[in-house]
């Protein structure tokens, strides 16, 4: 009897295609860590970021000078900032608030995207015309500028302020990537079988439109990850990002600015952590790409 080979599946040889591209596979350990840092920061470093501990510890010294460690101290490898507090510590801890925000950040865009992005490829007409224009609007504003609008209204604004704000700002991308992959299956015998066999509209979205939008979706998670801990960062730095004591990195940078040249190591280790974390989406999002590009060949 002759083998029948069973071929792989485009997901299968997607994940193939991955494993063998070096750079996305180390911008993928480099997520894993950022991830492992953020869901067990107390396996890392001992002490909470603005816990008792470490202002009890800073209130020891006798002297302000005394609260500003360089790094290698024992017990504080990254040094300490103008408080006392440990930097390790604080970078571990806001590791799990930048990845936040940008998660959040970036699932509140998806969820905006993908249900304009469907409904303007699958309706077509004058609902694709509206939302369309809609979405050039939103692309004719700086996102940066834009963002630091919404945020100006709140006096405060918490993480979920920014995460709808983030989330408001960047779904146009995600819209106009979903409407052109929806245009483009909408035709399709797979769909035009579920219209014979009476299949509403929302279940044809979301049962078979919408899984085959998952590729270039991914793709572009990841990317927008990466620019939200970016954005993150440039609003702490304007002052309209989190609020102190929260240890975000981007926060860590804007209480360098005056102890720039005194004490470089609390600008220079929180910039480090947001290279590498932005790197390594970077690396993970490009590697996605070509792994979905239908073009690749093993």
């Amino acid at each position: 009897m002759t083998e029948v080979k069973i071929g792989k599946s485009p997901t299968q040889m997607a994940l193939k295609r991955l494993r063998k591209n070096l750079l996305a596979m180390g911008g993928a350990v480099i997520v894993l860590i950022v991830f492992f840092l953020a869901f067990f920061p107390s396996w890392v470093v001992p002490h909470h970021a603005d816990g008792s501990g470490i202002y009890t510890y800073a209130e020891q010294f006798r002297t302000v000078e005394e609260y500003q460690k360089p790094p290698g101290i024992p017990g504080h490898p990254l040094g300490t900032d103008e408080l006392g507090r440990d930097v390790l510590t604080r970078i571990v801890y806001g590791a799990g608030i930048s990845l936040r925000v940008g998660l959040v950040g970036a699932a509140v865009a998806l969820l905006i995207g993908l249900i304009l992005g469907s409904i303007a490829g699958y309706r077509g007409g004058r609902i694709d015309a509206l939302i369309s224009r809609l979405t050039d609007t939103f692309f004719a504003f700086p996102s940066l500028l834009l963002t630091i609008g919404i945020l100006a209204v709140f006096e405060k604004p918490n993480e979920v302020v920014i995460f709808a704000a983030l989330g408001f700002v960047g779904w146009p991308g995600v819209a106009r990537i979903v409407r052109g992959q929806v245009i483009s299956m909408r035709g399709s015998e797979f769909v035009l079988g579920a219209k014979a066999l009476g299949q509403s509209d929302f279940r044809i979205l979301i049962g078979h439109l919408l899984p085959n939008c998952l590729g270039p979706v991914v793709v572009v998670s990841t990317l927008m990850i990466a620019g939200n801990i970016l954005a993150e960062a440039g609003l702490s730095f304007l002052g309209i990002g989190l609020p102190p004591p929260i240890p975000s990195w981007g926060r860590m940078l804007v209480d360098s600015k005056e102890y720039w040249v005194d004490m470089p190591w609390m600008g220079i280790f929180p910039g480090l952590a947001i290279m590498f974390t932005v790197l390594g989406f970077n690396l993970l999002g490009d590697g996605l790409r070509d792994a979905f590009d239908p073009k690749m060949k093993d």
